[in-house]
């Protein structure tokens, strides 16, 4: 057998290690199947019947999510809970009672009527400024509960314009209208963005007697999506708390000075409300969302809060991964690749805003895109899921997400206690 020269030995041995190269960035196989928590959540869906695509609620950690923040807030900040992210009357209830607060913030004209007439107590300020044509039909339709808007409800408006509109509406209505004014602290959203603007805006108010001034909101949430880099993030946090102070200076040496000890001063939301201690100009943060955590809300900032939603289907079919004809080959190669693309569970349902958690492992097909009606997902086959076994997946946002199934179910104490209606889904 001949013996290989210098530069053919080298060449092999480059070629072998080329090889070798290319089999260590092949993907290792991933997943495993349901851990202790999720083997307990899908016998506890089993055994209530449900085989359906269904919201889930851990009241547990609904509930400690809630013990958080109200003991971060109390004695410090008042707080405010943001309906539209808890579309449930039983899921504010317990909220409310658990934290001590009938404060609601609201988003939209049939949400504000619904609170109105079925929680009378309720103290409600608008989340956004809503066309006074909008506010006009609140009155048109005012609730037979009870609720007492000239009290209870804070409109919020952005522009002198806005406001000279919500004026007209005052006198049409010969209704007294509490007025709470955006302000921009660096989200650029619209809304007041100098003491000027706040200045025509107090004047106009002032000159009234229909309109009454409530208070200001400044919502931060853009401060946490910078990136943290040479402290930009830090800069934006301290300019946004600085905007806030200069607006309420200016109330202070204004006509309205007296009113700055009731009024409704209100900043952070979910994903800011731990940067804000009572210490600065404003005295009210609304949270929503990170009651129960979608993942949006994974930051450093709420790493104590626990995700408390998840979406539950049933498998209704698994097997090794097949392409559709005509794209066969391609699907072999990406198998023989990846061992994490060889094994398919088609789900009953999908193309949610959520993304799957368990069992671990498992993820949308590239090639198949994704489907609101058998929706594949792919893993290597640890997973060992059969029809019938649940997959969860963890939404993204819970707004709008937690009315797409019907009634939550409610999973405390191992097995499903309740289950509470949502909010019709409204814009």
């Amino acid at each position: 057998m001949p013996f290989l020269t210098r530069r053919q030995f080298m060449g092999t041995a480059g070629v072998a290690a080329i090889a070798a190269g290319v089999v260590a960035l092949r993907p290792s196989a991933q997943g495993a199947p349901h851990d202790a928590y999720f083997a307990k959540l899908s016998q506890a869906l089993r055994v209530a019947g449900i085989a359906t695509p269904t919201m889930v609620l851990d009241l547990a950690r609904v509930r400690a999510n809630a013990d958080h923040v109200r003991q971060h807030v109390q004695g410090r900040l008042q707080l405010r809970l943001v309906n539209k992210s808890l579309p449930s009357l039983p899921l504010l209830d317990e909220l409310s009672q658990r934290t001590g607060t009938q404060r609601q913030m609201v988003f939209n004209l049939p949400y504000l009527q619904l609170l109105a007439q079925a929680r009378p107590q309720s103290d409600v300020l608008l989340g956004k400024p809503l066309p006074a044509a909008a506010a006009a039909q609140f009155y048109a339709r005012r609730p037979s509960s009870g609720f007492e808007p000239s009290r209870q409800l804070q409109w919020l408006v952005d522009t002198p314009e806005r406001l000279a509109q919500y004026r007209d509406l005052a006198r049409g209505q010969q209704q007294r209208l509490r007025i709470n004014i955006e302000i921009d602290v660096g989200l650029h959203r619209g809304g007041v963005p100098d003491v000027t603007t706040l200045q025509t805006m107090l004047r106009l108010i002032e000159q009234e007697p229909l309109l009454e001034w409530s208070g200001l909101m400044g919502y931060d949430a853009h401060t946490e999506k910078i990136p943290e880099v040479a402290g930009v993030r830090s800069r934006a946090r301290d300019h946004a708390k600085q905007v806030y102070r200069q607006m309420v200076e200016h109330l202070q040496h204004s006509p309205l000075k007296a009113a700055l000890a009731q009024a409704t001063l209100n900043t952070g939301g979910s994903p800011t409300f731990k940067l804000h201690d009572g210490s600065e100009a404003a005295n009210e943060v609304a949270v929503g969302s990170v009651m129960v955590k979608p993942s949006d809300f994974d930051s450093d900032l709420l790493s104590e809060m626990q995700p408390a939603a998840f979406i539950a289907t049933p498998v209704l079919k698994t097997g090794p991964f097949a392409a559709p004809d005509g794209v066969g080959a391609l699907s072999d190669v990406v198998s023989a690749w990846d061992a994490n693309q060889r094994q398919s569970a088609f789900i009953y349902g999908g193309n949610w805003m959520a993304h799957p958690i368990s069992p671990q492992g498992l993820s949308a097909s590239g090639l198949m895109g994704a489907s609101s009606n058998q929706q594949i997902l792919l893993g290597s086959g640890r997973q060992q899921l059969k029809p019938d076994d649940f997959v969860f997946l963890r939404p993204t946002q819970s707004e709008a997400v937690l009315q797409q199934f019907g009634d939550i179910a409610v999973y405390d104490q191992g097995r499903i206690t309740d289950r509470w209606p949502v909010f019709p889904a409204q814009a």
